[in-house]
């Protein structure tokens, strides 16, 4: 481990980095982490910029959140054109008012 990571080390933790739980992929070392930079303190590299929550995770699961509510939709007005009983009739729509505001969270 040379001076100079080590000093790197230190002050990106004094400006707010953290230490990362996972080693090194290169070498094993230890890797401190400050916008999205991973740097390894034992041999110097930078593995991958990484985030602790990558914004396409982000926008993959709302994409996969919008398509199953969407799919629901689609089956409870499928429900509700062949319920007779007026009872079932009002919770389905219930239901379907409730995915309606929910997606529309979800878009904006």
């Amino acid at each position: 481990m040379s001076s100079d990571l080590t000093k790197k080390a230190v002050k990106m933790l004094l400006n707010g980095a953290r230490m990362l739980s996972e080693p090194c992929p290169y070498c094993k070392g230890v890797r401190v982490m400050k916008d999205g930079h991973a740097l390894c303190v034992n041999c110097g590299r930078e593995p991958e910029i990484t985030k602790t929550e990558p914004e396409l995770t982000k926008v993959q699961n709302t994409e996969s959140t919008l398509s199953i509510l969407e799919k629901k939709l689609q089956n409870l007005s499928k429900e509700l054109e062949a319920e007779k009983d007026h009872e079932k009739q009002q919770q389905i729509l219930k239901s379907i008012n409730s995915l309606v505001e929910i997606l529309a969270k979800l878009k904006n």
